[in-house]
């Protein structure tokens, strides 16, 4: 019969690690005499990072004695005390391999139900003074899992554990950890998983979203070409005093590569400086002709925007990586509401260039904000298209028009949050929002309050992505800068949003340290090459791995927590 061994709890604390200070509740302690299990976690016990780990479906972390002696012998160490992989509990028996989701165990006075497995933490990592120690656990296949409290009660070491309930399915702890961060992501043991009624609902959106993915393996294809190609400026057309669209095209007239609507191209510009300039720009309209269109402002202070508007011919010749980006417009019957403010209308328009051509009957709202007429480019193009949808509906907002300005079918006033809510959108449909961060931060939050699930809202930025550094305390954010120390010696490394280029060290590190290095803001959690999160597009160049990641990126990515480079890299970071 398995047995309880130890009840391990501890409250976060602050650790200092890498130069950062990380809060988290990793290290547990185990206690003497009975503990209460409620239904959020053990008594003294806490989490640091509530995003991760807590909460009631995740109130109990199990890990068994027979994966602490695996341990020792795979890492030759003999120092282990109970509570050191973070576990709540340290068990004799429930193996990883025999456990499955939704059974339920009777342990003292209480009763549990096992939800998932271990979420893949760095800070696993941490208490073991392991850094690969993530991997390692689902490389192995000894992950250990959570359970959820369906009786509070009290428990202690000692106590026998009963098994009450067989989870339905019969998905065990192991299967399930292989299926989401392993290759090989079937789709039989997929729905399987989803019909799980126990599992827990962060892993059920993960697994939804990784069956959408084996069902239509086309609806996200690779980038169309590696790294930069040249293309020929077929076409510069003024829009206004400060917008010009630049056509693009093949240098032998043969049609480009089709495009989603909503994607971005990266322009590289060897002649404008040294090192080359790298900048993105969202393509303005449906590719349908074989040619793509960028329309491009000019900003006060931009040197690559100013050449391109100012300097730029037909006939020249550009450096172009191949389209990219997830801000895309999905196939489907519900209503599109796109809502924009300035020059964050290009990939708007380009999505209601697709509606017009290919879903003309679906219900479009188009929703935009600018200082006034002059400085709206594009505004008759976008007319004309919402004019001749049969269920299209326009709604212009000046803010600064003089008041005897006619302004035909727009209305005077800034796009604002009650304005936004005087529409009426309706609740089911899926919205695309493309403006400064501020415009996008209240929008999104005015579509909120107007029904709209945020899960069916998504927003495009150009600017570096925000970090997200889990369970690490928050910093001044600094400009990203050339890292500390004399000057690397080996290949050029470009963080594209973030407009700087640097060169690689000698000392070896990840990509990812080096962002971090340069104050690039950066996302990760694993930082062993398991759970993806830090997993960026890669404009140009290759890489190589070490420690490898237990599942390649997609083609054209780079999971940068354990990558290389190979030479010269171009990365939209």
């Amino acid at each position: 019969m398995s047995s309880l061994l130890s009840v391990n709890t501890g409250m976060p604390r602050d650790v200092a690690w890498h130069g950062d200070t990380v809060h988290t509740g990793v290290w547990k302690l185990p206690r003497c005499g009975p503990v209460t299990a409620r239904r959020l976690n053990l008594d003294g016990d806490g989490q640091g990072d509530r995003a991760g780990h807590g909460g009631e479906q995740r109130a109990v972390l199990v890990y068994q004695v027979q994966s602490y002696r695996y341990w020792e012998q795979i890492l030759h160490r003999d120092d282990f005390g109970y509570g050191q992989f973070g576990e709540n509990l340290t068990v004799d028996g429930l193996p990883d391999d025999r456990v499955c989701i939704g059974d339920r165990y009777a342990v003292g006075e209480a009763e549990f139900e096992v939800t998932q497995p271990r979420v893949t933490c760095y800070r696993v990592g941490m208490r073991l003074a392991e850094p690969r120690m993530p991997a390692l656990l689902v490389g192995h296949r000894r992950p250990g899992f959570y359970m959820r409290v369906i009786r509070e009660g009290r428990i202690r070491a000692g106590d026998p554990i009963v098994r009450t309930r067989t989870g339905w399915g019969s998905l065990s702890v192991t299967d399930a950890d292989a299926l989401l961060y392993l290759p090989d992501h079937d789709a039989d043991t997929l729905r399987l998983a989803l019909s799980v009624p126990a599992l827990s609902p962060g892993w059920r959106g993960s697994f939804r979203d990784l069956l959408a993915a084996a069902e239509h393996p086309d609806a996200a294809p690779g980038p169309s070409w590696p790294g930069f190609r040249e293309l020929l400026v077929d076409e510069v057309v003024p829009e206004n005093a400060s917008v010009t669209s630049l056509y693009l095209g093949s240098p032998d007239g043969s049609p480009l590569p089709e495009a989603r609507a909503g994607q971005y191209v990266t322009l590289r510009l060897p002649s404008l400086a040294e090192p080359a300039p790298v900048r993105s720009y969202s393509l303005s309209s449906a590719s349908a002709d074989g040619r793509y269109r960028i329309s491009v402002k000019h900003e006060a202070h931009g040197s690559v925007s100013g050449y391109l508007t100012s300097r730029t011919h037909r006939g020249a010749r550009l450096d172009v990586a191949a389209p990219r980006g997830e801000f895309v417009l999905d196939r489907g019957g519900e209503p599109v509401v796109l809502v924009s403010a300035g020059i964050g209308l290009t990939p708007v328009l380009a999505m209601l260039h697709d509606l017009a051509a290919h879903d003309r009957e679906r219900e479009v709202w188009w929703i935009h904000g600018a200082r006034r007429p002059e400085e709206h480019p594009l505004a008759a193009e976008a007319h004309d298209l919402l004019t001749d949808l049969p269920n299209g509906h326009e709604h212009v907002y000046y803010s600064a028009a003089p008041g005897d300005r006619r302004l035909g079918h727009a209305v005077r006033g800034r796009l604002t949050r009650e304005a936004l809510l005087a529409l009426s959108l309706p609740a089911d449909a899926s919205a695309y929002l493309c403006g400064p961060e501020g415009f996008m931060d209240d929008m999104r939050q005015a579509l909120e309050a107007a029904g709209i699930d945020p899960a069916r809202t998504h927003t495009e930025a150009f600017a570096a992505l925000p970090s997200l550094r889990p369970g690490v305390a928050a910093q001044a954010v600094a400009a990203p800068h050339q890292p500390p120390g004399g000057p690397g010696t080996g290949p050029r490394v470009t963080f594209a949003r973030s407009g700087l280029a640097t060169r690689y060290p000698a000392d070896g590190r990840s990509l990812l340290e080096l962002a971090e290095a340069c104050d690039v803001p950066v996302r990760w959690s694993c930082r062993t090459g398991v759970c993806h999160t830090c997993v960026t597009p890669l404009l140009s160049g290759t890489v190589g791995y070490d420690p490898a990641p237990l599942e390649d990126p997609a083609s054209g990515e780079v999971l940068i927590c354990c990558a290389r480079p190979d030479g010269e890299v171009v990365l939209d970071m």
